[in-house]
């Protein structure tokens, strides 16, 4: 009876913690969808940055069109004269899910904009990244450590910052690929279920079609895999595990256009094809060894060895031989500079100027990933007590992440999963701990009263028997044989716990310390659980301040606070739209690639190049142009028909993330492709200046001129608010290019290509003899290249 109603109490208290979990993570999936919509509130509901506005664009193009228009699309209005063919160089898995929930909402008859879903899709899916990490971490290390990991994974500002309303980005969908494809593959390695492993391959091609990152999970599963065959952990579960997700994981992989047959193909994937077949061997010699006697598996294992070296030979000979045969040795150039950080400023200057892939600064872990940075050490301990497999690829994992992001602070992105893990299982131990101390030491004291108690009673009864016997009346006498038989089993009890004490005693202290779990004393855990609780609170404060300060603001809408109230700079729609209203439609218009996805999206307008980068060479032109005489990039635009200039300048507002800040970068860039423009000419004692004391080449180019234009206007002195000085060339005019508009804020100023009728003056009547006099001449005349 006794047993049943400890049963029952038991399965009680599980499904209550049961439901309790689970209002638990609705909660934690409510902040983490909460917490993101800061940019909507102080801002408006708007796409951030610049390759969202790309992705918005597409995703548009997809919900009009179709699947099938959107896989043929040929896009015109973009690296003209090249074009792109967009459903072969965009992974869709981002296009894809904002479609397919528009899709849906409308089938139920919400009204929802295709702009309304791109805005809201990253909060979204950071709800279900938490709650991915609840599933990873719950596997490696219980519930509690989930719920907590979860918890942190949902206000972390690493994840904010790529994940706010409006941050419209491949990242926004595949961080919850990433942790979930590790969750199932965690799963799969403590289950052994090939039903987690064929979902494990379907959530790797999710991660496949969401982002070009899907190679860190094809690295950093086979590395783990490595890592259990080397140190003796081998198994069934783990060969399950593993072999269908390379097989049918590769296969999904190819299917998708912009990476094709580069699953086979290049140097990322090999690595894992490599522990294949290493995984394979090891599974045919622990087969042998369960069939063979030891004489024979002896023999059995030295051909297998044999044949096995010589297969792997020959497969390292063929990739060494496909590796040697490309000029990166088949690592793509993004890859070469995780591999060797200095890379990229040595062969791509294309990559290296991109901000986000240069190294982090130590301040920037603190900002990211806050407090989480203390409690990373204590999570890998308690990870080896004790090691399991799920355990060691968290560690793995940490490792792997801390040493990525250390080399490009995008990858900040990745650190912060293992981070919430590392720091929800230290957090969680750390909890059981204290929390089983302080229950250990109330349990104490209250039994300790209770045992007090029945010695007062006993006391007091023995008072109360010293009244006349007369006065006891027939019941009392008939309870006499109850009470005794009480109290002899009372004395069976306390003689049997005696013994038990006594035989625990007599037990080697060594194994009396083995199975006593840990108590600290009740001071000292009352007091680090509230040291806890406002180490959480001060993370909570963090993190809601980022949220709501430093990642809120899209980068299309700029505000500045000054003595005299909020400013607001709007000054990038205002030109976008100017370009929009007043200009043609196939009018080309020229500007550096950071934006050329907003001008195609925004001002409906054919550009050069944007942030796809996919071609040097064409960009390298553009940054020749900006960092050559009026003259010469007058030339070099018209031969590429471009019809309107663009450039972004911050000197009056103090905006440092304009083209002069960058223009050294075009300069490099330009310089790779075209080596009559060099570095040098453009600096002064090694030093990149606009003043008095800038270089010739620097003061007349055209970069320097439309940026410059007419700007001691402003003040009269021409002072720049963001190089901090005055320039050096004030008073100039412009003879191949004229100012058509400027933002109300100077951010953001458009110029027009003079004709050429406008720009050559008297000299009409000599240009006609002189086209006379040629076209009577052999047609072997050679034009003057303008890009040279």
């Amino acid at each position: 009876m006794a047993k049943s109603e400890v049963e029952g109490s038991s399965s009680l208290r599980h499904a209550f913690g049961g439901v309790l979990s689970v209002f638990i993570l609705l909660l934690i999936g409510v902040v983490a969808f909460s917490i993101r919509l800061f940019s909507v509130i102080k801002y408006e509901s708007v796409i951030h940055e610049f390759d969202p506005y790309f992705n918005y664009r597409v995703t548009q193009f997809l919900s009009k069109n179709g699947i099938y228009d959107f896989w043929n699309w040929f896009d015109d209005r973009t690296w003209y004269p090249l074009g792109r063919v967009i459903g072969g160089t965009v992974y869709p898995g981002l296009t894809l899910t904002a479609g397919t929930m528009w899709k849906l909402a409308n089938s139920l008859n919400i009204p929802l904009s295709v702009e309304t879903v791109c805005v809201f899709t990253a909060p979204i899916f950071s709800a279900f990244a938490a709650w991915a990490t609840y599933l990873l971490t719950k596997e490696v290390k219980g519930p509690g450590a989930g719920i907590t990991a979860a918890a942190i994974l949902a206000m972390v500002p690493s994840y904010i910052s790529r994940s706010v309303a409006g941050s419209y980005d491949n990242e926004a969908v595949a961080i919850f690929a990433l942790i979930f494809t590790f969750y199932l593959y965690i799963k799969t390695l403590n289950t052994g279920s090939l039903f987690y492993a064929t979902l494990n391959s379907l959530a790797y091609f999710y991660m496949v079609c969401s982002w070009g990152g899907y190679t860190f999970i094809i690295n950093l599963i086979p590395m783990h895999v490595l890592l259990c065959i080397v140190t003796g952990r081998y198994s069934s579960r783990l060969y399950i595990a593993y072999a269908p997700l390379v097989v049918l994981g590769t296969l999904l992989a190819a299917l998708v256009p912009v990476v094709g047959f580069n699953a086979v193909m290049t140097s990322e994937h090999f690595g894992s094809f490599l522990v294949f077949i290493i995984i394979h061997v090891v599974a045919l010699v622990y087969y042998i060894k369960g069939i063979l006697t030891p004489r024979l598996f002896k023999v059995a294992t030295t051909l297998v060895l044999t044949v096995g070296i010589a297969v792997c030979a020959v497969v390292v000979a063929i990739l060494v031989a496909l590796v040697a045969s490309s000029p990166t040795k088949g690592w793509s150039g993004r890859s070469l500079s995780l591999l060797d950080p200095t890379y990229a400023s040595k062969y791509i200057p294309i990559i290296a100027s991109v901000s986000e892939h240069q190294p982090p600064t130590w301040p920037s872990y603190f900002m990211d990933i806050n407090v989480l940075a203390f409690l990373v050490p204590a999570g890998i301990v308690a990870c080896f007590l004790p090691l399991s497999d799920a355990s060691s690829f968290a560690v793995l994992y940490l490792v792997t992440s801390v040493y990525f992001s250390g080399v490009m602070v995008r990858l900040m992105l990745v650190l912060a999963p293992a981070a919430c893990i590392m720091s929800g299982i230290a957090l969680s131990e750390a909890f059981g701990v204290l929390t089983r101390s302080m229950k250990f030491h109330i349990t104490k004291y209250f039994e300790c009263s209770h045992t007090e108690a029945p010695a007062k009673l006993g006391e007091r009864t023995s008072a109360e028997s010293s009244a006349p016997l007369e006065n006891m009346t027939k019941s009392d006498t008939t309870e006499k044989p109850e009470v005794a038989r009480k109290e002899k089993v009372a004395r069976r009890k306390q003689k049997k716990e005696k013994e038990l004490t006594e035989n625990a005693h007599v037990k080697p202290v060594s194994a009396k310390k083995e199975k006593r779990p840990l108590v600290l004393p009740l001071e000292a855990s009352i007091v680090s659980v509230f040291l806890l609780i406002v180490l959480g609170g001060l993370y909570v404060l963090h993190c809601v301040w980022a949220a709501a300060e430093a990642y809120s603001a899209p980068s299309i809408v700029l505000t500045s606070h000054s003595h005299d109230g909020l400013h607001v700079f709007d000054d990038f729609r205002e030109a976008y739209a100017w370009l929009r209203h007043n200009t043609e439609v196939d009018d080309k218009v020229a500007s550096w690639w950071d934006y050329g996805y907003q001008t195609t999206a925004m001002a409906n307008r054919t550009v050069i190049v944007d942030n796809n980068t996919w071609n040097n060479t064409h960009i390298a032109t553009v940054g020749t142009a900006m960092s050559s005489p009026e003259k010469a990039a007058w030339e070099i635009f018209n031969s590429l028909d471009v019809k309107y200039v663009l450039v972004v300048f911050g000197g009056l507002v103090g905006y440092p993330s304009d083209d002069i800040n960058k223009f050294l970068w075009m300069v490099r860039i330009g310089g790779g492709v075209f080596p009559h423009i060099k570095e040098a000419d453009y600096l002064r004692d090694g030093q990149y200046r606009v003043d008095a004391h800038a270089t010739s080449t620097m003061l007349n180019c055209l970069m320097y001129k439309l940026s410059y234009y007419r700007f001691v206007e402003t003040d009269g002195k021409g002072f720049d608010r963001v190089r901090r000085y005055e320039i050096g060339k004030k008073h100039f005019k412009l003879t191949h290019f004229e100012e058509v508009f400027t933002t109300h804020h100077w951010m953001v100023r458009i110029y027009k290509l003079k004709p050429q009728k406008n720009r050559i003056r008297g000299k009409s009547r000599k240009s006609k003899l002189g086209t006379k006099s040629t076209s009577t001449k052999s047609g072997g005349m050679t034009h003057k290249n303008p890009w040279n």
